[in-house]
C-alpha cells in the first residue's frame, strides 16, 4: 500500500517575490508536495483583510529555487484572499498543513494579528487546516521587512520551520489547538533551543506618526520595537526572542473567548442591567 505524500500548501506576505518564501520552500520539500501560491504584491500588514479592491487574478510563472525549478501561483489578492484561493481553486486536494513565511521580521506578542503572514495562517486554520505562521526577526526590522534583500540569511529559520512544520504534520496537534507561531532570533544558529511559548499582551512594536506639517498634511503611521525590556514576562514569545534568544513557538486556537466563567458573568451582567 503506497502512502500518500503530505500536501503543503506555502504562502506569505511579502509576495512571490521572497527569498524567505524559497528557502521555506526548499526545506518543506523534504517532508512533502509543497505548492507555492503567494501574493502577487508585498501585503504586509494586512492581517486577515479581504479588501473589495483585490482582482483576484492567478498568474503562474516558474522559479528557479535550490536545485529545482517550480511552477508556482502568483494571486492578486491579500494572504488571506491567497489562501482561499488556493484551496478552493489550486490545488486539487485539500492541503494536510499550510505554512506561511519565513516573514522579514518578526511577528510577535499583541501585535500579532496585524500580520499577512499570520492572517493567512488564521485564514487556513478557519478552514480546518493546521497552520504554522514562520518570521526571522531583523536587526532593523523597521527598515528591512519590506525588502526583498538577499542579504538575510534564512537557512536557520527555514531548519526551524521544518523542524516544527514535520511536527504538526506527521502528529495529531493537542486539543484546542488551531495554529502555531513560530519566531526566530536573527542570531538564531543551529543548536538554539525551542521553547513553547504564550503570547505576550504587552504591545512589541510602539506605533508613532510622522507628520510634517497640520492635520491637512500626510501622515504616516510606522512602529519601533520596543526599547525597554525590563518588564517582560517569562514564558512569553517576547521574552523568549528577547531575553533569552531562543527559538518561540506559541500554540494558539480560535477561539479567543476569554478564560472566565461565562454563567457567573452572564449572572453579573443581568444584575447590573435590572439595576440600571
Amino acid at each position: 500500500m503506497t502512502t500518500r505524500r503530505k500536501q503543503i500548501l506555502l504562502t506569505n506576505d511579502d509576495s512571490i517575490k521572497s527569498p524567505g518564501l524559497w528557502a521555506a520552500a526548499e526545506a518543506l520539500s523534504t517532508l512533502g508536495y509543497v505548492t507555492i501560491v503567494a501574493p502577487r504584491e508585498q501585503a504586509s500588514g494586512m492581517g486577515r483583510s479581504m479588501p473589495l479592491s483585490s482582482d483576484g487574478k492567478i498568474t503562474t510563472t516558474e522559479l528557479h529555487i535550490g536545485d529545482q525549478i517550480w511552477e508556482v501561483y502568483a494571486v492578486g489578492g491579500t494572504p488571506t484572499q491567497t489562501v482561499q484561493h488556493a484551496v478552493l481553486e489550486i490545488m486539487e486536494v485539500k492541503p494536510d498543513l499550510v505554512v506561511s513565511g519565513i516573514n522579514y521580521g518578526e511577528n510577535i506578542a499583541s501585535d500579532l494579528t496585524t500580520s499577512g503572514t499570520f492572517g493567512a495562517a488564521l485564514e487556513a486554520a478557519s478552514l480546518g487546516i493546521p497552520s504554522l505562521a514562520t518570521s526571522l526577526q531583523l536587526k532593523n526590522v523597521a527598515e528591512d521587512y519590506l525588502s526583498h534583500s538577499k542579504e538575510f540569511d534564512f537557512s536557520v529559520a527555514a531548519h526551524f520551520t521544518r523542524l516544527v512544520a514535520a511536527y504538526m504534520l506527521f502528529q495529531p496537534l493537542p486539543d484546542d489547538v488551531d495554529l502555531m507561531n513560530l519566531v526566530i532570533p536573527y542570531d538564531a544558529t543551529l543548536e538554539t533551543p525551542i521553547h513553547i511559548t504564550r503570547q505576550s499582551k504587552q504591545r512589541y512594536f510602539i506605533p508613532y506618526v510622522k507628520r510634517d506639517g497640520g492635520w491637512d498634511t500626510t501622515g504616516e503611521l510606522a512602529a519601533n520595537a520596543r526599547s525597554s525590556t525590563n518588564d517582560l514576562q517569562p514564558g512569553t514569545d517576547v521574552y523568549t526572542m528577547v531575553k533569552e534568544r531562543a527559538v518561540s513557538v506559541t500554540p494558539l486556537s480560535l477561539d479567543m473567548t476569554a478564560r472566565v466563567s461565562l454563567p457567573d458573568m452572564e449572572k453579573e451582567l443581568n444584575k447590573s442591567i435590572a439595576n440600571l
